[in-house]
């Protein structure tokens, strides 16, 4: 298992490089490497999920190791889906230093053993499980476009059409691409948070008790919901999208370490240790 949790981080890293390399260089043959590291690099992730899962009889998702693990496994299989429908291809130069760098964070942090529980074996579990951080996912590249969004805005806007503008694409394509990341990401956690009630009442006998991981939960949504209904009811579009991307993904950063540092609730009894 450590082998190829040390070939999962090579493969990301490999990736980063020739990304990064294919940014000044531009030459299609560095971003095909870049994506097929990648690629590699999923399937081996996936692996070890499927071996974990023989080995505990469940889904390893205990503590802040495994949950690192399977962030960065779901950022780059999103990547790797809007890779494959919209051919946006810089965004490699995002998401493959992310799942590295969350990979490697991982590493870093002990897999403290946890006593075996049966809500671990749930059906609901693994679902909430899984949508929610293939949502994370989502708003974490929706995240990425938002800021090179305003990063060509600003390149166009001053008129300063040198290295970013030539290799960031265009406006239009950013911002229908961000839109997809969101709708992607708002579906998924919405599961994700259905699965999750389900999953609280067969567990602690209520679906709704407050937990301080629930409401900021439900903020998230509510955020996203917001850009979503802006979006499609008065037009929202551009920078104010791109903003409000950025945004919620700050909140949801904060949903994800804030909460279990900062508050109690019996959500970091079970994902972050």
């Amino acid at each position: 298992m450590e082998f190829l949790i040390a070939s999962i981080i090579l493969l990301y890293v490999l990736s980063t490089v020739f990304y990064t390399v294919y940014f000044f260089l531009q030459k299609n043959v560095l971003q095909k490497a870049g994506y097929f590291l990648l690629l590699a690099g999923f399937l081996c992730h996936c692996l070890v999920f499927i071996l974990g899962f023989a080995e505990a009889g469940h889904m390893t998702v205990r503590n802040l190791h495994e949950t690192l693990s399977i962030s960065s496994w779901a950022v780059a299989g999103v990547f790797l889906l809007l890779r494959y429908k919209v051919h946006l291809k810089i965004l490699g130069l995002y998401a493959a230093p992310l799942a590295a760098g969350v990979m490697i964070a991982a590493s870093f942090v002990p897999s403290v053993p946890v006593e075996t529980n049966d809500i671990y074996k749930s059906i609901w579990f693994v679902m909430h499980i899984i949508t929610i951080f293939i949502g994370d996912a989502g708003f974490a590249m929706a995240f990425g476009i938002g800021v090179m969004y305003l990063i060509q805005e600003h390149a166009i806007k001053t008129k300063k059409h040198g290295f970013f503008y030539k290799r960031l694409p265009s406006l239009e394509m950013l911002d229908s691409t961000g839109y997809a990341c969101i709708v992607i990401g708002f579906t998924m956690l919405t599961i994700g948070l259905v699965t999750g009630l389900i999953y609280a009442k067969m567990s602690w006998g209520r679906f709704w008790s407050w937990d301080p991981k629930e409401v900021w939960s439900g903020i998230t949504w509510l955020l996203y919901a917001v850009l979503l209904h802006e979006r499609l009811a008065v037009g929202w579009r551009g920078r104010r999208a791109a903003i409000m991307a950025i945004i919620g993904f700050a909140v949801l950063l904060f949903t994800f370490f804030g909460v279990n540092s900062l508050l109690e609730g019996h959500h970091g009894e079970f994902t972050v240790r």
